[in-house]
């Protein structure tokens, strides 16, 4: 087998996106692990992560990154999250923002085995009750279902620098289930075009139904 770099730390092996694994021999959520190049693979599953499937729908900036620290919230289980552990190595740090107690008992034993993610209990909407261990971050990623999504992701900019990106799945049945999908998306990115501007969105079918996929770029 041979891997080829599609983004820094992140791979196309046998056609199918893959992260190396941090963690030899472990899967995280039933993932296939290859052999390719000497490296140890995750084949990594659009239809379980809004981000691989981002990447495959076309994204063209990617900025999380060997060495990043990255804010995510709504971690949920780590699914997700266990790649971009894989993606910015030992030299960066996964702040995993959850609200759930029951997703964080598995995203602890996520974290337990992977030394750069560190879980965090607490609702994304209480931003100063982990912005001391936050500290900075290079990079924001966003996967709540709630009403108030938009307003959760100005708040937590705060995390970030002016130019730094957000990567933001917005989850149009959450928000609204009267509206149609596309309302929902331009209100969303209407809301938060005051602290952010858009680089690029995609639709994420087949892979996600009414999710609308939205890199941003703090102004």
């Amino acid at each position: 087998m041979i891997a080829k770099e599609v983004f820094d730390g992140v791979f196309r092996v046998n056609g199918k996106l893959a992260t190396v694994n941090l963690v030899q021999g472990e899967k995280v959520y039933g993932e296939e692990l290859v052999k390719a190049d000497g490296k140890e693979y995750r084949l990594w599953n659009p239809y379980r992560s809004k981000l691989a499937a981002a990447i495959l729908k076309g994204m063209k900036h990617m900025q999380i990154k060997k060495g990043s620290k990255v804010l995510y919230l709504g971690a949920a289980t780590g699914t997700t999250c266990s790649h971009i552990s894989d993606i910015i190595s030992t030299e960066g740090e996964l702040y995993c923002v959850e609200i759930s107690e029951r997703s964080v008992r598995d995203l602890i034993k996520v974290c337990e085995k992977r030394e750069n993610m560190l879980p965090i209990l607490e609702n994304a909407r209480n931003v100063e009750k982990y912005a001391e261990e936050v500290g900075n971050a290079d990079v924001m990623y966003q996967d709540i279902a709630a009403r108030d999504q938009a307003q959760m992701l100005i708040e937590n900019s705060r995390f970030i620098a002016k130019g730094s990106y957000a990567y933001v799945a917005i989850k149009s049945q959450s928000i609204s289930v009267s509206k149609n999908p596309k309302v929902v998306y331009k209100e969303f990115l209407k809301a938060v075009s005051g602290t952010f501007e858009v680089v690029e969105t995609m639709d994420l079918m087949p892979f996600d139904r009414m999710h609308l996929f939205a890199v941003l770029k703090k102004r």
